[in-house]
């Protein structure tokens, strides 16, 4: 029995192909929204481990080396009459070049962005969980601030002390943080484009 190609079209469902010479839709994989939720969830508990990393377990030290210890709440130069590390405070800082109000800023800047990363598991788990759009904005907004911050605390404590620190005495502290930085970044791009809107139909507690 021979069937012509329009008859062959019409005995087709319409999700299985377009006829005449329109394209056939590619559906997008079910699971690819949980899939992007749970790669965000992984990078926010990254960017909060490293952070953590740097700026509690490593004191907020960006270099830590036996003639010379830089960081937000130590500032150790080697002094070459006693052969020793000496440790220096305000107002010592002040004649060495480094403003109080600077390096407040600077740790604000950097311990204001953990502070911020570690509130956004929870809005996000409940934005995911009520499909809405409202809580996943607040969660953008958390991530652009601690980005901000985290860029301008970093950044301006290397303004301060880059008389004494080059690329190569900067160690995992700092490592940490500007893989923090980056990741943030990234973080913040991903959540920004994520398709979070309520679907007809759907319990709100469905995704969970």
């Amino acid at each position: 029995m021979h069937f012509s190609s329009n008859s062959l079209c019409l005995m087709r469902s319409p999700r299985e192909q377009r006829c005449r010479g329109q394209k056939m839709a590619v559906p997008m994989p079910k699971r690819a929204p949980q899939l992007l939720f749970v790669g965000i969830l992984t990078l926010t508990a990254t960017v909060i481990c490293l952070l953590l990393y740097a700026l509690l377990w490593k004191g907020g030290d960006l270099t830590d080396l036996p003639n010379l210890r830089l960081g937000f709440y130590r500032f150790c130069l080697w002094d070459k009459g006693t052969g020793s590390l000496q440790c220096h405070q305000f107002p010592e800082l002040e004649d060495l070049g480094v403003s109080r109000v600077g390096l407040a800023l600077a740790r604000f800047g950097v311990y204001g962005a953990l502070v911020l990363t570690l509130f956004v598991p929870l809005p996000l788990l409940l934005a995911w969980c009520n499909s809405n759009e409202g809580e996943w904005q607040l969660v953008v907004g958390f991530l652009a601030v601690a980005c901000a911050l985290l860029a301008g605390g970093l950044g301006l404590f290397l303004a301060y002390t880059w008389k004494w620190l080059s690329l190569s005495l900067l160690g995992p502290g700092f490592l940490a943080l500007s893989t923090a930085q980056a990741l943030l970044i990234l973080l913040l791009m991903a959540t920004a484009m994520f398709p979070q809107k309520a679907e007809k139909g759907k319990s709100k507690l469905e995704h969970c």
